[in-house]
This record gives C-alpha cells, structure tokens and sequence, in this order.
C-alpha cells in the first residue's frame, strides 16, 4: 500500500465554527497525516479480529474516495463518508481493530467515529482506507486542568488548560484528532488554531455541527485554569502551536475527569 503523504491547508470562504466559538471567528480547516502501512504477521486466521497497534504507535485511517460505516462487518450501516468531511479535509477515523481476510490481510477495521454519541463506533472496508501511524497520544485531565502530550509514550509537552464550565462541560472518554483548524485572525477566541477532535458538547445539541468540542488557543489566557469554556479545551496560544505542529489527524485523545 502507497506511503500516505497528505498535507492539506484549505481556507473556506465560509468556515463552520466548533462547538465554543462563533460562527464569524470559527477556524478553518488544516490536516495531514503522515506514515505507512502497518506490516501484517503471517499467523492469522480468517474471519479473526486482533487489536491494532500497540502502546507507543496507533494507526488513522484515511479514506480514498468513499466508504459505508457498519455496526458489522457488512451490516448494519451506520452512515457513509467522502474522501473530504463537512470542512474540506480529509475524512480520518482512528483504528482500533481488524477483521482479517484471505492472505492474512485485513479486510475490515473497527474505527472510532466523528459522530454522535460520543465513543461510536463501526467497521469499515480495508479496501476504502489507507492507513498510515501515528505516535503520539493526548491526555486531558479536567480535575487538573491540564493537558499532556506524549510521542512514543514520551511526554514532550504539558500545559494548564481552561475547561468546560459547570454548565457545558467538557465530555469526558476516549477520542481522536480529526480534523485540525485555522482561524482567520489569530487574536481571535481560538488563537492560532484549533485541534478538532472526535467529541460533540452533551449540552450544545443545537450548535453548529452539533457542538464539536476541539483544543484550542485563546484571547483570554486570564482564564486558563478555570472551568469557564463552552466545552473546549483552551491554552496558551504559543503552547498551542506546538501542540497543533504535533498531534496530526489520528491521534488519540483521553479525556478523564
């Protein structure tokens, strides 16, 4: 399977907004996701499932042209996605699992999904993604208001963070980086960016997109520390740059109270 090399910065002339910020000053979208295909062991038995990944590397999944999400492997369809999701990117799950077929080959992945309730999952046809690693993990820990990177269970970056208020809190789970953002003006309430991951608000049903919750920079660093947020995670802008620089589409994301 060819190297996955997608780098990808769109500005649209109409950016949708995440689920803590107003439509005008929403980001627009960046990803990329870089890597290879996993090596495959010979020992294998067809119509199996095996876990995919290990403790320092996990693996996206980028899809090709088109494909059908299943609650099964071929049954039960769930929904359909393009090769670009609803901002323009490309559409990326993060792979937890495989049904292996004839050769010793997947034929289906379990992947986590962008949508509605929190945590869904299906099963994909091998053949309509492109997998590609991903070596780096985000911790949230909203009790410390603190979010923590890790590369190769490594860490490498830890920042104080705001958090979602009493009100419209931050959704607690596992999740992954789907779509990475931009804004317009970088003294904005996003700052220079955003990390959108695969979590939607519990409160904010009605908002844009559903409430997707991302992190994010902020105008207001005043409020890092405090449960003041519409959901979002928030931190220092400089410290958000290097975040955005190193957790690319597919990493994933532990949110715990």
């Amino acid at each position: 399977m060819p190297v996955v090399r997608a780098l990808l910065v769109i500005l649209l002339a109409s950016a949708v907004a995440a689920g803590c910020g107003g439509s005008r000053d929403a980001p627009v979208p960046v990803s990329d996701v870089a890597g290879a295909k996993k090596t495959v062991t010979a020992a294998c038995a067809v119509g199996s499932t095996r876990v995919v990944g290990t403790a320092t590397t996990s693996y996206a999944a980028v899809v090709r042209e088109r494909t059908v999400a299943y609650r099964a492997p071929g049954s039960g369809r769930i929904a359909g996605f393009g090769r670009r999701n609803v901002n323009g990117v490309p559409t990326v799950f993060a792979v937890l699992a495989e049904r292996l077929g004839a050769g010793c080959t997947a034929a289906w992945y379990r992947v986590q999904l962008p949508l509605r309730p929190n945590g869904s999952t299906g099963w994909v046809r091998a053949v309509d993604v492109e997998l590609a690693p991903v070596t780096t993990r985000i911790l949230v820990e909203l009790s410390e208001r603190r979010v923590t990177l890790y590369d190769r269970g490594r860490q490498v970056l830890s920042a104080r963070a705001a958090i979602g208020s009493a009100r419209t809190p931050t959704p607690t789970g596992r999740y992954y980086v789907n779509q990475r953002l931009v804004p317009r003006d970088s003294s904005g309430p996003f700052g220079p960016g955003a990390i959108g991951i695969s979590a939607f608000s519990d409160v904010l049903t009605g908002w844009t997109q559903g409430g997707p919750i991302a992190i994010h920079g902020t105008n207001r660093p005043d409020l890092i520390g405090q449960a003041v947020s519409n959901g979002c995670i928030r931190v220092r802008n400089d410290l958000l740059r290097r975040l955005f620089d190193q957790a690319l589409a597919g990493t994933p994301v532990t949110v715990r109270a």
